[in-house]
């Protein structure tokens, strides 16, 4: 039996479960490792409740930065309820909102980057699962960006690989599969482009 510390065929140590579910590679509960990812789950889940009955922004802003192990600006806002059954791979920058009932699924990877707003009920999902139903069981994770400035609105869901580009804004509703340019209005099912965002001196 293969030794989970190590490659045996190189000498050298394995990467870390959590390395490895980032990285993409194909993850299964039969994993030696997977405890690792089990005990996370349920910290966060923990944690979770705390946040969720919490009664202000402060609190709110405490508890998620426990569940992330990142501090969560001040400048930051986040409504509850915000669901997350990981937590340890977001990143949430400055002046960020986060409005009511929104899902980050982040095994992945989640990064939310300065100056974005997020409407409500937006679901983050980074984990999928193979096709093959032998192996269907077996989590495959790829990160999602929301860079400077973007504009998820409500019930929009953003699906494992994406990055939505600087100032871009995700019409409510939409599903994103594809990454979305720098100054874009997409939206639909699967989201399509609207049109460009033109900066203009008011």
């Amino acid at each position: 039996m293969k030794d989970p510390q190590h490659n045996t065929a190189a000498g050298l140590p394995e990467k870390d479960i959590f390395e490895r579910l980032k990285s993409g590679e194909a993850v299964y509960a039969t994993d030696p490792g997977y405890d690792k990812i089990n005990e996370t789950v349920a910290r966060t889940l923990r944690l979770s409740q705390q946040l969720n009955s919490s009664d202000n922004v402060k609190d709110v802003r405490h508890y998620l930065s426990e569940i992330t192990g990142n501090t969560i600006d001040d400048s930051t806002t986040v409504f509850p309820p915000f669901y997350t059954n990981f937590g340890k791979f977001t990143a949430i920058g400055k002046n960020v909102f986060i409005n009511h009932a929104c899902s980050f699924l982040d095994m992945g990877g989640i990064t939310v980057e300065d100056n974005v707003l997020i409407g409500p009920k937006v679901n983050l999902i980074t984990e999928n699962h193979p096709v093959n139903p032998d192996e269907r069981r077996a989590l495959v994770t790829k990160p999602i960006t929301i860079r400077k400035g973007a504009w998820i609105g409500a019930g929009a869901t953003i699906l494992p690989g994406v990055t939505v580009g600087e100032n871009a804004i995700v019409a409510a509703g939409a599903m994103v599969s594809k990454d979305v340019p720098a100054d874009t209005v997409v939206g639909g099912i699967p989201a399509k482009t609207i049109r460009k965002i033109n900066h203009e001196t008011i």
